[in-house]
């Protein structure tokens, strides 16, 4: 499945899944251009080891995906420099659990903001150019928080993985017959974000998993390059569960 000479753009590829992701496409010889804003400094380390594997130094943007202006900027830097972006991966998203009665309306607004807003904004901008090549891939990171599973802790949260799953089939309907549009939806994964929380409410959730343990980021790295590849060409507006059983 490689496929070599594609441009592709991850967003919040400074750590965990989006990292992954970023180093699996390095890996196999597409052009990797990465994206982050509040964690620029990891990115760009990111960015350092991508070069130092695998001998070629790509872009990385500090770009607030869900500020028009910059995304406009970023996108259109990127076509200037390699005249298209093949597959897009929005990834970038915030999450700052707590107690719902905590929670006010602007701290709510801003996580829907970033993740949903954030991702419309950079899809239909990306989306315009893949037009014009009638080609492209889009691959939305959401969660299982989206589906079917109730934490009203993380309500915004939630909230916005739905909208992101509701994205997901506007733009495949929108997009086709040329560009693909699917979401990946992990549960647990073994990120630091993760693996700061108290030991015994992990264990607790390792055991309602039925492989008894968290996804490494590069598991799910994996099932978002098979579905840039060709060999998913037929799959469409789809939200795929990457859980390991629950």
């Amino acid at each position: 499945m490689k496929n070599q000479n594609r441009v592709v753009l991850i967003t919040g590829a400074a750590q965990g899944i989006g990292e992954a992701i970023a180093y699996q496409f390095a890996s196999l010889g597409d052009i990797v251009v990465l994206n982050d804003f509040f964690n620029f400094y990891k990115m760009k380390n990111v960015e350092e080891n991508i070069k130092n594997r695998y001998g070629t130094n790509y872009k990385s943007f500090k770009a607030n995906i869900s500020d028009e202006a910059d995304v406009y900027e970023m996108v259109n830097m990127i076509i200037a420099e390699y005249g298209k972006i093949d597959v897009l991966v929005n990834n970038a998203a915030i999450v700052k659990d707590m107690d719902l009665q905590k929670r006010d309306g602007g701290e709510f607004r801003e996580t829907i903001n970033n993740n949903l807003t954030g991702t419309y904004i950079i899809t239909k901008k990306v989306s315009e150019s893949m037009l014009e090549n009638k080609k492209g891939r889009i691959i939305n990171i959401v969660s299982t928080n989206g589906i079917d599973c109730i934490n009203p802790e993380s309500i915004d949260y939630d909230a916005s993985k739905a909208g992101i799953i509701s994205l997901t089939k506007n733009f495949a309907k929108y997009l086709a017959p040329y560009i693909t549009v699917n979401a990946v939806a992990p549960g647990w994964v073994n990120t630091e974000m993760n693996k700061q929380l108290p030991d015994d409410f992990l264990q607790s959730e390792q055991e309602r998993i039925y492989l008894r343990r968290f996804a490494e980021p590069e598991e799910i790295a994996n099932l978002v390059y098979f579905l840039a590849s060709d060999e998913a060409g037929y799959i469409n507006a789809e939200t795929i569960k990457i859980d390991g059983g629950m």
